[in-house]
């Protein structure tokens, strides 16, 4: 089973920076920035004031309203980001309409859930009682509900579950995807992430961490991956939806093929509940596994989307990481982090990165890590900054990294049939 191969033919896109993979990737690649200040509530009491948030988001577009009404807004945004990839798939909403809807399953989770919901009900129960608390809170809130509601929508029947693991969650849910189909538990994977952190508790709680930057008069330059004046993480909101496909299945039905995805590498740091391990040693290993089942050496890889978060500790550790994974050949390795024009999409964040790289493969461009301005001694490698580059690549990695120690690797191929 470990023969069969896994390509990616469809994507989708609800972020800061478009929502829908044509605008995403134009920003990308033009450094197009959609960080601002936020406006989803009164930020002016916050240490850190700036956001990525989804603009103009109308989910009638998808559902009808008494229906949104019964999810929160993370999983509104995956079934938007969903319905996109399911159409460039080729594939109709109803999925038993074109395949075995027994051999399709879903893996679209999310860093942190419902906490709009949790917030609303929280202020409700104080004010009201617990007579007055919502039926619907906990079936809102819980993370696993993105692949309950998708599966129910596209008629999926296949695996089904919800992988949690902070800012490496959508990178996981890809891999641990990537493995059903070639164990032969199912055909076509739904995967991806989703977030909706940008709340009054969610800024309440990364800010209390010092996590996030405060650069709240530039937020155009504030997520600045790599730079020596970094100061921290700008959150961002959305949802990145992939589809997978065994490449046999996916070529019978005349399916158009975006990537090929070789490599997965999932690994533990055991050393701090948010600081990654400061030699690099788990995030290095995750790129070693990745390799090891992608049958690569390390002078294989063209491209690495780094976490590159813009924190002090991260995009030096992952610095490590890559040198450690690498050795020294991660000296002519190019490198970006696509943070600087997205924000961090937290539990999102491994979608739109994975889309990244297939992008990257498919059109021969590299994205550049925006507002990289004064170097840093201890990040000195070749950062792709400021300005996108034309060169077609073969091989792209894309690195996440999560609070608790969680590290995932995940290589994709340009398709070649």
């Amino acid at each position: 089973m470990t023969d069969r191969r896994v390509v990616i033919t469809g994507t989708g896109v609800i972020s800061c920076v478009g929502s829908n993979v044509a605008d995403f990737w134009d920003s990308l690649v033009n450094g197009r920035c959609g960080l601002s200040r936020v406006t989803k509530f009164d930020v002016s009491e916050y240490k850190t004031q700036i956001a990525g948030e989804v603009a103009d988001f109308d989910i009638e577009k998808y559902m009808p309203k008494k229906d949104a009404k019964r999810m929160d807004l993370f999983t509104q945004f995956a079934i938007a980001a969903a319905d996109e990839a399911i159409a460039n798939a080729g594939l109709p909403q109803n999925i038993g309409d074109a395949i075995d809807p027994t051999r399709m399953g879903v893996v679209l989770s999310s860093g942190i859930g419902g906490l709009g919901t949790l917030t609303k009900e929280c202020a409700s129960l104080e004010e009201r009682g617990p007579s007055r608390t919502s039926p619907l809170l906990i079936p809102m809130m819980i993370i696993d509900i993105n692949s309950g509601q998708l599966a129910m929508r596209y008629n999926a029947k296949g695996p089904n579950m919800g992988i949690v693991t902070a800012c490496a969650t959508a990178c996981h849910s890809i891999g641990e995807s990537f493995w059903m189909i070639k164990r032969g538990d199912a055909d076509l994977m739904l995967t991806g992430g989703s977030e909706a952190s940008v709340t009054r508790i969610g800024f309440a709680g990364f800010c209390s961490m010092k996590a996030m930057s405060t650069l709240n008069d530039d937020p155009l330059r504030a997520s600045r991956p790599f730079d020596a004046n970094r100061d921290g993480f700008v959150m961002s909101e959305g949802a990145g939806a992939i589809i997978l496909e065994e490449y046999e299945h996916a070529k019978a039905r005349g399916a158009q093929i975006l990537a090929e995805v070789v490599g997965y590498g999932a690994t533990g740091d055991a050393y701090h509940i948010t600081s990654p391990d400061p030699e690099g040693d788990g995030a290095a290993r995750a790129i070693k596994v990745a390799l090891g089942h992608a049958k690569l050496n390390p002078e294989d890889i063209d491209y690495i989307n780094a976490h590159g978060t813009s924190t002090p500790l991260n995009d030096k550790f992952e610095t490590k990481a890559i040198k450690k994974a690498l050795g020294d050949y991660a000296r002519k390795v190019m490198i970006s982090s696509t943070k600087g024009t997205t924000g961090h999409g937290l539990g999102a964040a491994g979608a739109f990165e994975t889309i990244a790289c297939a992008m990257a493969l498919k059109n021969g461009i590299v994205p550049a890590t925006i507002n990289y301005e004064t170097p840093d001694p201890e990040c000195d490698l070749d950062y792709t900054p400021n300005i996108a580059r034309e060169v077609a690549i073969k091989t792209a990695v894309n690195i996440n990294l999560g609070f608790g120690g969680h590290n995932g690797a995940l290589i994709l191929k340009r398709f070649e049939g």
